[in-house]
């Protein structure tokens, strides 16, 4: 057994014991490496389920990923970085994602972001001190077609302006700085 994460680590096929915290997450993020048969290819939907379970992806969290998975901690930490939809840290409430993917960009994205920025008082990648707002960036959702998206939880919003994205906002939380 390895006193860190509570299981075997010698054969990957053996029954695995609960975490040694007692927290019953860990008992569903085990089954769900035991369905995928502990295989590092089964990653990402790995750490879909632990954000799933937990609503973050915390150091430790990914270090227990890891070892169960037999991989190294870079690699898992590379992946949790690299796809915006895993968050590092606690989310709010709500999400209000900016696209800052080409066209998205062209047609003022990073001005709306920065408007955005400003009025509700955190950075990208932040949350709102009242735990109702986070602000993210994605690299491209997809709906050129339609730029500058912007994705409100998970309601795709295209052609979004200054005004509309406030519209949005409004009764999520008390905002603005100015």
């Amino acid at each position: 057994m390895s006193a860190s994460s509570g299981h075997t680590t010698d054969n990957p096929t053996m029954p695995r014991a609960s975490h040694l915290s007692g927290d019953n997450r860990f008992k569903v993020l085990n089954a769900t490496m035991k369905r995928y048969q502990y295989q590092a290819d089964a990653l990402i939907e790995v750490l879909h389920k632990a954000q799933e379970l937990f609503g973050f992806l915390d150091p430790d969290l990914l270090i227990y990923i890891a070892h169960s998975l037999k991989l190294p901690p870079s690699r898992v930490y590379g992946v949790a970085t690299f796809y915006h939809f895993f968050s590092l840290k606690p989310q709010g409430e709500h999400t209000c994602a900016v696209c800052l993917g080409t066209a998205c960009y062209v047609r003022g994205a990073a001005a709306l972001l920065s408007s955005i920025e400003d009025e509700i008082g955190v950075k990208s990648g932040e949350t709102t001190p009242d735990g109702q707002l986070s602000l993210v960036t994605a690299r491209c959702l997809g709906a050129c077609g339609i730029a500058p998206v912007v994705v409100f939880d998970e309601m795709v919003a295209g052609h979004q302006t200054f005004e509309t994205v406030l519209e949005h906002l409004k009764g999520w939380r008390t905002y603005g700085t100015r």
